[in-house]
């Protein structure tokens, strides 16, 4: 910038405003075509995001998941990296590995970096305190000129996008119920996430509905993660129950229910069937395929983004998204 200056014979102030623009300054016309030629005979490009600091925001989007090596939010990654490049934004990301004392830190990072906005993905936990400084840390973003959007629960007075946990799971219990299966075992994932309450409730309460309560011994707690469903299934093989079908609270339970199953040499879906929610990408490489909830996981990436760049509202906005039952060969049905 200072060559630009020189070469065109003004102040490094007067190159900067004539380039950069400013809010309360202006640059007589002819004094701008003089630092634009400049700049043009010197191969001068200006740094985009040196701009929008100038103007109080960079040019990045933060998206904060719990995992990116899971599907499920790489999924939403893909869907919020489209919408951040058509919106001439540059995507960072941060995994907390299910810490959730890691999510506030995050924010702040992304406050000081004066991200222009931040996308949170990730069903919240059964944690007033978390939820607390998560909320603060929030409200400190867009007190610095931030915006925000949120994948999940709506407990955090943003803009949120609301999966349909609770109702995806209770019509899969409904459909599984329909082809014949009536005794189940559910992979509940952890007692304090919500999202995986949701989906246990959503399922059991429909089956109760029908006439096949889940045993509440049938009911088994893990980590949310696949290993967290090999060691469900696991504890539930072991205990040589009579199961006919077994719904996992997300996909990547599911697979690694399928894989402990393999081990202990029992047959899916010939001995038990298995079931999930989510339809993330990788089911296509699985085997047999999984029956599940699809979630537009790409679309709800991008919903976030949009809501997270649209002008502000008074009262929070809340985009619902539900999920439809597919139905697939791990789940063939009772004969």
């Amino acid at each position: 910038m200072s060559q630009v200056a020189q070469e065109a014979g003004v102040s490094l102030a007067t190159a900067s405003r004539a380039i950069n623009g400013s809010a309360n300054r202006t640059v007589r016309d002819d004094l701008r075509e003089r630092v634009l030629a400049a700049a043009e005979r010197l191969r001068y490009s200006p740094d985009a995001n040196a701009q929008a600091m100038a103007r109080g925001r960079t040019m990045s989007l933060g998206l904060i998941v719990h995992d990116i090596a899971d599907p499920y939010f790489s999924s939403i990654a893909a869907g919020v990296s489209q919408a951040a490049a058509r919106a001439d934004l540059a995507m960072t990301l941060a995994s907390t590995q299910h810490d959730a004392t890691l999510e506030p830190r995050f924010v702040e990072l992304l406050t000081r970096q004066r991200a222009r906005a931040i996308v949170v993905a990730g069903g919240r936990l059964q944690d007033d305190e978390a939820n607390e400084r998560m909320r603060r840390a929030l409200q400190d973003f867009r007190r610095s000129g931030g915006s925000v959007a949120l994948v999940g629960q709506p407990l955090l007075d943003v803009d949120t996008v609301v999966i349909a946990n609770a109702s995806g799971s209770a019509d899969l219990a409904r459909a599984l119920h329909g082809r014949g299966y009536r005794r189940f075992a559910v992979l509940a994932g952890p007692e304090v996430h919500l999202t995986a309450r949701d989906r246990n409730a959503g399922f059991s309460e429909a089956l109760a509905q029908l006439g096949s309560p889940v045993d509440p011994d049938l009911v088994i707690r893990s980590a949310f993660t696949r290993d967290g469903g090999y060691e469900a299934m696991s504890t539930l093989l072991a205990a040589g129950t009579d199961v006919e079908c077994v719904f996992a609270v997300n996909d990547v339970m599911a697979v690694g229910a399928i894989a402990a199953a393999r081990d202990a040499g029992v047959r899916v879906p010939d001995d038990v069937a298995v079931a999930g929610f989510d339809d993330i990408v990788t089911l296509r490489d699985i085997t047999p395929a999984l029956s599940t909830v699809r979630v537009p996981l790409v679309d709800v990436g991008v919903m976030a983004t949009e809501l997270a760049l649209a002008p502000e509202s008074v009262e929070p906005r809340l985009v619902h998204v539900d999920g439809s039952v597919v139905l697939r060969e791990s789940t063939p049905g009772r004969t």
